[in-house]
Protein backbone atom coordinates (compact mmCIF):
# COMPACT_ATOMS: atom_id res chain seq x y z
CA UNK A 1 0.00 0.00 0.00
CA UNK A 2 3.14 2.62 0.93
CA UNK A 3 4.53 1.35 -2.33
CA UNK A 4 1.18 1.90 -4.37
CA UNK A 5 0.65 5.47 -2.68
CA UNK A 6 4.42 6.42 -3.76
CA UNK A 7 3.99 5.28 -6.89
CA UNK A 8 0.26 6.43 -8.28
CA UNK A 9 -0.18 9.07 -5.66
CA UNK A 10 2.82 11.42 -5.15
CA UNK A 11 1.00 14.70 -5.78
CA UNK A 12 -0.90 14.33 -3.28
CA UNK A 13 1.85 13.83 -0.46
CA UNK A 14 2.59 16.96 1.79
CA UNK A 15 5.48 17.39 3.54
CA UNK A 16 4.32 16.71 7.73
CA UNK A 17 5.76 20.50 9.19
CA UNK A 18 6.35 20.05 13.10
CA UNK A 19 4.36 22.38 15.02
CA UNK A 20 6.13 25.78 16.80
CA UNK A 21 7.84 24.48 20.43
CA UNK A 22 4.77 26.13 22.47
CA UNK A 23 2.26 24.36 20.57
CA UNK A 24 4.00 20.93 21.58
CA UNK A 25 4.59 22.41 24.92
CA UNK A 26 0.85 22.63 25.12
CA UNK A 27 -0.24 19.67 23.63
CA UNK A 28 2.25 17.57 26.18
CA UNK A 29 1.09 19.21 29.06
CA UNK A 30 -2.86 18.48 27.94
CA UNK A 31 -2.09 14.59 26.99
CA UNK A 32 -0.29 14.76 30.48
CA UNK A 33 -3.39 16.24 32.19
CA UNK A 34 -5.87 13.84 30.52
CA UNK A 35 -3.21 10.68 31.98
CA UNK A 36 -3.50 11.70 35.47
CA UNK A 37 -7.35 12.51 34.94
CA UNK A 38 -7.97 8.96 33.80
CA UNK A 39 -5.66 7.70 36.70
CA UNK A 40 -8.03 9.61 39.18
CA UNK A 41 -10.89 8.43 37.99
CA UNK A 42 -9.55 4.41 38.39
CA UNK A 43 -8.65 5.42 41.62
CA UNK A 44 -12.24 6.95 42.70
CA UNK A 45 -13.46 3.62 41.59
CA UNK A 46 -11.36 1.64 43.46
CA UNK A 47 -12.00 3.64 46.29
CA UNK A 48 -15.80 3.56 45.53
CA UNK A 49 -15.63 -0.12 45.44
CA UNK A 50 -13.69 -0.83 49.33
CA UNK A 51 -16.22 1.79 50.48
CA UNK A 52 -18.86 -0.35 49.58
CA UNK A 53 -17.39 -4.02 51.04
CA UNK A 54 -17.21 -2.34 54.54
CA UNK A 55 -18.45 1.55 54.54
CA UNK A 56 -20.84 2.30 52.29
CA UNK A 57 -22.13 4.98 54.39
CA UNK A 58 -19.18 7.41 53.35
CA UNK A 59 -20.24 7.12 50.02
CA UNK A 60 -23.14 9.50 51.55
CA UNK A 61 -21.67 11.68 53.98
CA UNK A 62 -18.73 12.92 51.06
CA UNK A 63 -20.93 13.11 47.47
CA UNK A 64 -20.37 11.84 44.35
CA UNK A 65 -16.95 13.54 43.79
CA UNK A 66 -14.64 11.11 46.01
CA UNK A 67 -11.03 12.86 44.72
CA UNK A 68 -12.80 16.06 46.63
CA UNK A 69 -10.95 17.88 49.12
CA UNK A 70 -14.22 17.22 51.47
CA UNK A 71 -14.37 13.70 50.43
CA UNK A 72 -10.52 13.25 51.14
CA UNK A 73 -10.05 14.62 54.63
CA UNK A 74 -13.24 13.21 55.56
CA UNK A 75 -11.73 9.35 54.91
CA UNK A 76 -8.36 10.29 56.40
CA UNK A 77 -9.75 11.42 59.26
CA UNK A 78 -13.14 8.96 59.48
CA UNK A 79 -11.93 5.62 57.30
CA UNK A 80 -14.62 3.73 59.59
CA UNK A 81 -17.86 3.92 60.71
CA UNK A 82 -17.27 3.42 64.52
CA UNK A 83 -14.64 6.12 64.31
CA UNK A 84 -17.66 8.40 63.10
CA UNK A 85 -19.60 7.63 65.36
CA UNK A 86 -17.30 8.03 68.02
CA UNK A 87 -16.69 11.75 67.46
CA UNK A 88 -19.02 14.61 68.26
CA UNK A 89 -21.80 15.73 66.72
CA UNK A 90 -20.40 19.28 66.59
CA UNK A 91 -17.03 18.09 65.25
CA UNK A 92 -18.19 16.64 62.54
CA UNK A 93 -20.55 19.96 61.72
CA UNK A 94 -17.51 22.38 61.81
CA UNK A 95 -15.95 19.37 59.78
CA UNK A 96 -18.68 20.04 57.23
CA UNK A 97 -18.35 23.99 57.84
CA UNK A 98 -14.86 24.01 56.95
CA UNK A 99 -15.55 22.67 53.57
CA UNK A 100 -18.30 24.98 52.89
CA UNK A 101 -21.02 22.98 53.75
CA UNK A 102 -22.99 25.55 55.66
CA UNK A 103 -26.02 25.18 54.67
CA UNK A 104 -28.92 23.82 57.93
CA UNK A 105 -30.42 21.00 56.21
CA UNK A 106 -27.81 19.60 54.74
CA UNK A 107 -25.64 19.62 57.48
CA UNK A 108 -28.44 18.13 59.61
CA UNK A 109 -29.12 15.51 57.22
CA UNK A 110 -25.85 13.87 57.09
CA UNK A 111 -25.46 14.48 61.00
CA UNK A 112 -28.85 12.27 61.50
CA UNK A 113 -27.13 9.70 58.79
CA UNK A 114 -24.26 8.97 60.95
CA UNK A 115 -25.85 8.60 63.96
CA UNK A 116 -28.53 6.13 62.71
CA UNK A 117 -25.85 4.18 60.29
CA UNK A 118 -25.48 0.64 60.62
CA UNK A 119 -22.11 -0.96 60.29
CA UNK A 120 -21.92 -3.14 57.04
CA UNK A 121 -20.28 -5.75 58.61
CA UNK A 122 -18.45 -6.21 62.19
CA UNK A 123 -15.89 -8.88 60.93
CA UNK A 124 -12.28 -7.42 62.59
CA UNK A 125 -10.33 -8.66 59.36
CA UNK A 126 -12.65 -7.21 56.32
CA UNK A 127 -12.53 -3.54 58.14
CA UNK A 128 -8.96 -3.16 59.01
CA UNK A 129 -7.74 -4.84 55.10
CA UNK A 130 -10.63 -2.06 53.79
CA UNK A 131 -9.28 0.86 56.30
CA UNK A 132 -5.65 -0.15 54.57
CA UNK A 133 -6.90 0.10 51.26
CA UNK A 134 -9.12 3.20 51.22
CA UNK A 135 -5.77 4.90 53.10
CA UNK A 136 -4.01 3.98 50.55
CA UNK A 137 -6.14 5.29 47.69
CA UNK A 138 -6.57 8.24 49.68
CA UNK A 139 -3.02 9.28 49.92
CA UNK A 140 -2.67 8.37 45.95
CA UNK A 141 -5.49 10.35 44.73
CA UNK A 142 -4.33 13.63 46.88
CA UNK A 143 -1.00 13.41 45.52
CA UNK A 144 -2.24 12.78 42.26
CA UNK A 145 -4.84 16.05 42.52
CA UNK A 146 -1.50 18.07 43.94
CA UNK A 147 0.02 16.97 40.72
CA UNK A 148 -3.08 17.84 38.17
CA UNK A 149 -3.03 21.16 39.70
CA UNK A 150 0.36 22.03 39.02
CA UNK A 151 -0.33 20.27 35.17
CA UNK A 152 -3.29 22.82 35.00
CA UNK A 153 -1.14 26.11 36.09
CA UNK A 154 1.19 25.21 33.62
CA UNK A 155 -1.54 25.07 30.76
CA UNK A 156 -2.68 28.10 31.57
CA UNK A 157 0.64 29.92 31.76
CA UNK A 158 1.42 27.91 28.11
CA UNK A 159 -1.91 29.19 26.81
CA UNK A 160 -1.41 32.93 27.74
CA UNK A 161 1.75 32.84 26.14
CA UNK A 162 -0.19 31.20 23.02
CA UNK A 163 -0.80 33.22 19.74
CA UNK A 164 -3.82 31.64 18.96
CA UNK A 165 -5.30 31.49 22.68
CA UNK A 166 -7.59 34.41 22.19
CA UNK A 167 -9.54 32.66 19.13
CA UNK A 168 -10.03 29.78 19.96
CA UNK A 169 -10.80 30.72 23.95
CA UNK A 170 -14.20 32.56 22.39
CA UNK A 171 -15.76 29.27 20.82
CA UNK A 172 -18.39 28.51 22.42
CA UNK A 173 -17.96 25.52 25.39
CA UNK A 174 -13.68 26.17 25.03
CA UNK A 175 -13.26 27.02 28.74
CA UNK A 176 -10.02 26.62 30.46
CA UNK A 177 -9.48 23.15 30.01
CA UNK A 178 -10.84 22.51 26.62
CA UNK A 179 -9.65 25.73 24.96
CA UNK A 180 -5.78 24.55 24.73
CA UNK A 181 -7.11 20.91 23.75
CA UNK A 182 -8.24 23.09 21.05
CA UNK A 183 -5.24 24.92 20.40
CA UNK A 184 -3.22 21.56 19.95
CA UNK A 185 -6.21 19.69 18.10
CA UNK A 186 -6.03 22.70 14.53
CA UNK A 187 -2.51 23.91 15.32
CA UNK A 188 -1.24 27.06 13.93
CA UNK A 189 -0.14 25.43 10.19
CA UNK A 190 -3.44 26.25 8.45
CA UNK A 191 -2.14 24.47 5.28
CA UNK A 192 -1.99 21.51 7.38
CA UNK A 193 -6.23 20.93 6.64
CA UNK A 194 -6.94 22.11 3.57
CA UNK A 195 -10.54 21.36 4.53
CA UNK A 196 -13.48 20.54 7.22
CA UNK A 197 -13.54 17.24 6.04
CA UNK A 198 -9.78 16.74 6.01
CA UNK A 199 -10.02 17.26 9.89
CA UNK A 200 -12.39 14.91 10.59
CA UNK A 201 -11.03 12.43 8.57
CA UNK A 202 -7.57 12.42 10.04
CA UNK A 203 -9.38 12.70 13.49
CA UNK A 204 -11.51 10.11 13.16
CA UNK A 205 -15.15 11.45 13.90
CA UNK A 206 -16.22 11.30 10.08
CA UNK A 207 -18.34 8.02 9.48
CA UNK A 208 -16.88 5.29 7.64
CA UNK A 209 -19.40 3.77 4.94
CA UNK A 210 -18.65 -0.16 4.28
CA UNK A 211 -20.45 -2.25 1.97
CA UNK A 212 -20.98 -5.93 1.78
CA UNK A 213 -23.29 -7.46 -0.84
CA UNK A 214 -26.76 -5.84 -0.12
CA UNK A 215 -25.55 -4.89 3.69
CA UNK A 216 -24.07 -1.60 3.92
CA UNK A 217 -22.85 -0.26 8.11
CA UNK A 218 -21.27 3.13 9.13
CA UNK A 219 -19.12 3.03 11.58
CA UNK A 220 -15.99 5.99 12.77
CA UNK A 221 -12.38 4.97 11.90
CA UNK A 222 -10.96 2.75 14.24
CA UNK A 223 -6.98 3.82 13.92
CA UNK A 224 -7.15 7.28 14.72
CA UNK A 225 -5.32 9.56 16.96
CA UNK A 226 -7.31 9.30 19.89
CA UNK A 227 -6.52 11.91 22.18
CA UNK A 228 -7.68 14.59 19.21
CA UNK A 229 -10.72 12.52 18.64
CA UNK A 230 -11.81 12.76 22.47
CA UNK A 231 -11.13 16.72 22.45
CA UNK A 232 -13.75 17.32 19.26
CA UNK A 233 -16.23 15.07 20.83
CA UNK A 234 -16.28 16.64 24.08
CA UNK A 235 -16.15 20.20 22.67
CA UNK A 236 -19.04 19.20 20.52
CA UNK A 237 -20.97 17.96 23.86
CA UNK A 238 -19.89 21.39 25.16
CA UNK A 239 -21.51 23.17 22.36
CA UNK A 240 -24.88 21.93 23.17
CA UNK A 241 -24.74 24.01 26.04
CA UNK A 242 -23.42 27.29 24.82
CA UNK A 243 -24.56 27.51 21.48
CA UNK A 244 -27.96 27.74 20.53
CA UNK A 245 -27.30 26.41 16.72
CA UNK A 246 -25.68 23.07 18.27
CA UNK A 247 -28.26 22.89 21.26
CA UNK A 248 -31.29 23.21 18.31
CA UNK A 249 -29.45 20.62 16.28
CA UNK A 250 -28.98 18.25 19.25
CA UNK A 251 -32.78 18.32 19.95
CA UNK A 252 -33.87 17.68 16.40
CA UNK A 253 -31.10 14.61 16.10
CA UNK A 254 -32.93 13.53 19.46
CA UNK A 255 -36.26 13.49 18.00
CA UNK A 256 -35.00 11.36 15.08
CA UNK A 257 -34.37 8.61 17.52
CA UNK A 258 -30.46 9.02 17.19
CA UNK A 259 -28.68 8.58 20.60
CA UNK A 260 -27.02 11.00 22.73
Amino acid sequence: MLLSLLVHHREQLRPLLPEDALTRRLDALCQLRRKSVDQRTQLSNRLRAALKGYFPQALELVGETLHSPLALDFLQRWPDLIGLKAARPATIKAFYHRHNVRRPEAVAERLQRSKTAVALTTDEVIVALGRREVARLVELLALLQKHIRQDEKLIREALAEHPEAELFGDLPGAGPMLAPRLVVAFGTDRSRYPSAGALQRYSGVAPVKEKSGGRVWVHWRWNAPRFLRQTLIEWAGQTVLYCDWARAYYEQQKKRGQRH
